[in-house]
Formats: C-alpha cells, structure tokens, sequence
C-alpha cells in the first residue's frame, strides 16, 4: 500500500522524518518523499535532511520561492502528474506552509479523491490576517484524518464541525525529532558555544522570520530597539532566515542591526546546531511556531513576539509568554527571566517522543493495515 508524504520547507522536515521512521518499522506501506523545493536554500533543505536523516527525496519538484499563489501553484501543478502516476492510498501532508495546501488540494480535486492525513492538525490563531491560518484551516477541511498534537486541535476542529472519527490526537512529532537529536547536539554544544564566546544560560537566542515582523519598518525597529535594549544586559545570537537577510539592507533598523555590537548576526543554523543553541540558551526571543513548541520541551523561557499564537498550550502549559512587539512589554519580560522570575512550565501530554508510532497506528488503523 502505498503513502505519498509531501514536504517544501523546515519545519515539514522535522515532522515527517518520525514519521517516515515509526511507518517503516510498522511494516506493510510503500514510501514516497515528494520535496517541492519550496525551501531550496541549503542551511534550509540540505541540512536538514543529513541532521534528520530523512531519506532523499523521490521526487524533488523544483518549485523555488515566489508569492503565495504562485507557490501554491506551481506545487498543484508539479504535484499533480506524479499522484496521478503513483495512485497512492494516502498523501501525508504537515503543518501550515503552502506546500502542505498545494498537496492537499491536488490530492483532494483528483479523480478519484486521494485521502489526506494532516500531521499537526487542528492548530488555530484565530488570525486571519495570517495565511498560515488559511492553510490550516483548508488543509483540516479536506483531511480525511486529522493527527492534532494537543485537546486544543481537536476542540477547534469539533467546533469546525469535523467528525469525531477523522480526529486522531497523536501528540507532537516535533518532540519525537528534538528528542532523537538531543545526544548529538549536547555533544555539539561545548564546541559551538566556544565559537559565539557564549556560555551556557548567558544568552539570548533570536529568531524572526514572519512577513508581520520583518516587512512592515515601524514594525521591525520596534523589535530591533528592543533587542539592542536586551543586548546591553546579556549577548544576543541571532541566526538570520534568509527572508530577513534580504531585509537587513532595505531598512534603517536593519543598519542598526548590522552595526550593534552585543547582537551576532549569523547564518541560519543546522537542526543539530539551533536545537544546542536553543537548550542552552537563558531565553529565546521568536516568532516561529516550532520554537515555542521546541522551548517548552527544553525547560527554556520563551517569549514569543505576536499577539496570538496557534499553540496555546505552549503558554497555558509550557515556557512560553506572549509579548508582541512593542519594547515596552518585551524587556520586562526579559528582566524578569534574569532575576529568576520567568515562567517554569511542563510538558504537555503525548509530548513524549512517541508521536510518530502513534500516527503510524491511526493510519494503520484509517487504512485497514
């Protein structure tokens, strides 16, 4: 029986190289990988696959970056051919990029319908300005089975009035890969922290990525003016996702970026590398949704700069507090984590690095295997 999983960026790579693995060991299912070069850069593709030990693609569609409708567009189009050639039981598709909506309305249009199963269904900021929320929000619609990382997933998709029987909560496959990686990166650490001239729990560790933060000026030097007020207390690394990059030099905040002393600019780091950097850290400052995830896992203060987040149970439960944007909300908070006052959380329920066998069992399971 075959399965089609489909993946185009980072944060699809770490959660279906477990479940690739936990399928393999079930037995019974022919595996095809589909990238569709949504992320093409090396440090967010290439390296991913050697640290994940994913294997190499079948089939690698090309697609590159663009808009999102040509994204999307250009992956229906690649896509379809080759699900019409495979006739899979089954495409698995993950998280909310627009790779995974590509995937799911290809497989959902084609005749016959193929079935989709949505790893990290369920997931929900209620912010429609986000079109990751789009993607979330159609992907569930057409999934045939929806694989929700916490009862937050399956309560948003009940209330959409998705069936109980499509609704499988598995955990968070995220924390089946960090798990794996943890002994390879705490072997890294010591090496890596020498490189920064960093020490463990001496640092803040900085993410930002989303169109929200980085695109919008007034935006980006609030953030920025507030991580050159939290780098006069302790150093800040900042590993820098390529679409801010292209930012750094169209922007005055993004000068300022380049010249500041105490905030160390870098590339984007290896899976093994961020994941040393990260539970090391004293606190990470982030707009990424697996980092939240990720944070909380570690034990490591998180403070997240949105108004919302699509993982909830990061802050009800976890490490993870929302500060938004604004500098006068965000040191304090930084602050307080440096007096020892920061939040101490726990982590959430089926987060315990056996996600992946127990999506390979419902869809053993939905596929009568």
């Amino acid at each position: 029986m075959r399965i089609v999983h489909v993946v185009g960026a980072r944060p699809n790579f770490m959660k279906i190289a477990p479940v690739i693995r936990a399928l393999e060991a079930r037995g019974g299912f022919e595996q095809l990988l589909v990238h569709t070069g949504q992320h093409y850069d090396p440090q967010m593709s290439e390296v991913f696959f050697r640290d994940l030990d994913l294997p190499r693609p079948d089939l690698d569609l090309g697609v590159g970056s663009g808009s999102h409708a040509e994204t999307t567009g250009r992956v229906m189009t690649a896509l379809e051919p080759v699900l019409a050639e495979k006739k899979p039981a089954l495409v698995v598709v993950a998280g909310d990029v627009n790779s995974t909506l590509a995937a799911a309305l290809v497989a959902a249009k084609a005749v016959p319908p193929i079935p989709v199963a949505h790893v990290e269904a369920g997931l929900r900021s209620f912010d429609w300005t986000m079109p990751e929320e789009v993607n979330r929000v159609v992907v569930d619609r057409l999934a045939a089975l929806c694989l929700t990382p916490s009862s937050d997933g399956d309560e948003n998709l009940k209330r959409e009035g998705v069936a109980p029987e499509r609704i499988a909560r598995v955990g968070n496959v995220m924390i089946d890969s960090l798990r794996r990686a943890l002994p390879v990166s705490e072997k890294r650490a010591p090496e890596l922290l020498a490189r920064f001239a960093l020490t463990r729990g001496g640092y803040a560790l900085v993410t930002l990525h989303r169109p929200a933060n980085v695109d919008a000026p007034a935006i980006f030097s609030k953030l920025v003016e507030a991580l050159e007020t939290v780098s006069a207390q302790l150093p800040v690394l900042f590993p820098v996702h390529p679409r801010t990059r292209a930012r750094l030099s169209e922007s005055v905040a993004g000068q300022r970026l380049l010249r500041a002393t105490r905030i160390r600019l870098t590339e984007p780091a290896g899976y093994f590398e961020f994941q040393a950097l990260l539970a090391n850290a004293k606190v990470v400052l982030t707009d990424s949704g697996g980092i939240q995830e990720e944070s909380t896992a570690l034990g490591v203060a998180c403070l997240t700069l949105r108004d919302n987040t699509e993982r909830p149970v990061t802050v009800t439960e976890g490490t993870n507090t929302l500060v938004g944007r604004d500098p006068a909300r965000i040191v304090p908070e930084v602050e307080k984590i440096l007096a020892g006052h920061g939040k101490s959380g726990r982590i959430p329920a089926l987060w315990d690095g056996h996600a992946s066998d127990r999506v390979a069992e419902a869809i053993g399971r939905f596929l009568g295997r």
